[in-house]
């Protein structure tokens, strides 16, 4: 009996690993298509106040700890407190792999680390989020003068602003600055792929896919962006 009992203990614990093996690993190679709807459906349960809270028990801890990680998504998002990405797309431990700056803007460090997400951790879709209510989009609009590093960290949003002030002159400054929250996105888009050959050459090779959302603060909802308008353009104009 107590033979048999070690024989059911062990096969028992052969389907455990094989659980967490899969488990640790459930990010690797989601299409871009897949790796999106998941994060749709988790803010669906958002809004609904309906959360599933998956991958947040100690066994996701304990097997990405000893497994490593595998997001199925990058997301490069605003540092905003009310922009917790992992709480607005209901996901856990691992899921997400979160690049948070100052006006989702994309420096060497944010392309360094997509670039590892991407290269190393095989994550396929890229979602640039921005947000309303973002502080560092209405200090460029708004001229304000800011100490410290504060003014370059916000500089690569002075395009956006720039566009929306060329599309709507006299607008007041917050109208300009609601806009230019979402004209930023795309500028954002337009960075990564100017600033990252790397990034380039995977999109365009259908490695991986980029595009923009915008969360509302207001009411917890992700609009969809879709890729860059100019997308097709920005890939071509590189061909190596």
């Amino acid at each position: 009996m107590e033979r048999k009992i070690v024989g059911i203990v062990a096969v028992i614990g052969v389907i455990l690993s094989a659980v967490l093996a899969l488990a640790a690993v459930d990010g690797v190679g989601v299409a871009p298509d897949a790796a999106l709807a998941r994060l749709k459906e988790g803010n669906a349960h958002f809004l609904a106040e309906a959360p599933t809270r998956p991958n947040q028990d100690m066994a996701r801890r304990e097997v990405t700890a000893r497994q490593g990680q595998f997001p199925f998504a990058m997301i490069l998002s605003c540092s905003d407190s009310r922009v917790p990405v992992e709480i607005l797309f209901d996901q856990g431990v691992g899921d997400i792999f979160s690049v948070r700056t100052a006006g989702n803007v994309s420096g060497v460090m944010q392309l360094g680390s997509l670039e590892y997400g991407a290269e190393h951790l095989g994550a396929r879709l890229l979602v640039v989020l921005g947000h309303s209510r973002c502080g560092a989009v209405t200090a460029v609009a708004q001229n304000a003068k800011e100490p410290g590093n504060i003014p370059a960290a916000v500089a690569p949003i002075v395009p956006a602003v720039k566009a929306v002030r060329d599309a709507h002159p006299g607008a007041p400054d917050m109208e300009v600055a609601d806009k230019a929250m979402v004209e930023n996105v795309f500028q954002v888009i337009a960075d990564i792929y100017a600033g990252s050959p790397l990034l380039r050459a995977m999109a365009r090779s259908g490695r991986i896919e980029v595009v923009g959302a915008f969360y509302h603060v207001e009411t917890g909802k992700v609009d969809w962006l879709g890729a860059h308008p100019e997308e097709a353009r920005m890939l071509a104009a590189d061909p190596s």
